[in-house]
């Protein structure tokens, strides 16, 4: 389960300028995904983001890989036991399965669209993550790598 990315408005046309952060963690083996959009990005929204991946995934052991994003690693993170975090190479991406969700949503939601507010992209990011939340198949077969299988058979 992982996932982070950053959302923004650089159009000085946006009556809300800022940065969003979206956090995504998917569960490869049986497609279950949640999200949350947060207003802006340190060590307490991750915070409030692992303990909200912990609720939602409860009873599971998650596995969260992570780019190198300084509030992934600060100090004042408070990472549940049942989640490890796991650092990913420097400019490895692809490794991370949650980038096929958002290739997805780019392919998807938001194909030939060009909006003026930063809350209109938010509104459509939380419509293309919620209908993508409904379909566990999908989202399966977006991010369940091969070497996965592997990685949950070895874990014990």
């Amino acid at each position: 389960m992982w996932g982070t990315s950053a959302i923004s408005s650089d159009s000085g046309a946006s009556s809300d300028p800022g940065i969003r952060l979206c956090h995504d963690p998917v569960s490869p083996q049986d497609g279950r995904l949640t999200s949350l959009i947060m207003p802006w990005v340190d060590a307490e929204t991750m915070s409030i983001f692992l303990a909200h991946t912990e609720a939602t995934f409860a009873g599971d052991f998650c596995l969260m890989l992570l780019d190198g994003a300084g509030w992934h690693r600060a100090r004042e993170l408070r990472v549940p036991a049942t989640i490890k975090l796991i650092p990913l190479p420097p400019d490895s991406p692809e490794l991370n399965p949650v980038e096929h969700i958002w290739d997805y949503l780019r392919e998807n939601p938001f194909k030939n669209f060009s909006l003026n507010f930063l809350e209109e992209v938010v509104d459509m990011l939380a419509d293309g993550l919620g209908f993508l939340s409904q379909q566990p198949e999908i989202v399966r077969s977006m991010t369940n790598f091969e070497w996965f299988i592997t990685l949950c058979l070895t874990r014990n």
